[in-house]
């Protein structure tokens, strides 16, 4: 298969899996699963989870900008899993419980709503970007890789962080 037909077909899975992800979720969102229940063990996790993607996108970083393309490579494929367990944790909380209300007033309150519909927002965002870096890497153009990595890290590592800051300040509420 020539690189041409090899970006194309990427190409078209990325865009599919960036539109695809989010619509699902969204629909997951509304269903519940009847007699099952409420997972409240799993917010504590995926948090954690959050918090750990965002160290290893630091420490993959920091890995490549000292010449160790093996084992950033790992990190990163080690993000993409946590992020893809995430997911996977998050949809099933919210299959199985009612979302929760920030209890939070003055200043506060704007304070996480600010955050909760910038992280919703750039989580979405992000997809495509992960998954072309991804790709990038992947066909070995690490040239393009490296520029667009320059925008796909900083959003990444606010989702993730952010994702924590919204747990710590919604948790009092669970």
């Amino acid at each position: 298969m020539s690189q041409t037909v090899s970006n194309k077909k990427y190409k078209v899975w990325i865009w599919i899996l960036s539109i695809v992800i989010p619509l699902t979720v969204a629909i997951l969102f509304s269903v519940k699963i009847p007699g099952v229940e409420r997972m409240a063990f799993l917010p504590p996790i995926y948090a954690t989870i959050n918090g750990l993607t965002a160290i290893l996108l630091v420490a993959a970083v920091f890995q490549i900008k000292k010449g160790n393309r093996k084992i950033h490579e790992r990190i990163m494929k080690l993000c993409i899993v946590l992020s893809a367990l995430f997911l996977v944790m998050y949809v099933t909380y919210h299959m199985t419980s009612d979302s929760t209300s920030y209890g939070g007033v003055g200043v506060l309150r704007y304070v996480y709503f600010f955050i909760l519909i910038s992280h919703i927002l750039l989580s979405i965002g992000v997809i495509p970007f992960v998954l072309i870096t991804f790709v990038r890497a992947l066909n070995g153009n690490f040239e393009k890789h490296k520029k667009i990595a320059k925008i796909t890290f900083p959003i990444w590592l606010y989702v993730a962080i952010t994702g924590v800051i919204v747990y710590l300040m919604i948790s009092p509420y669970y």
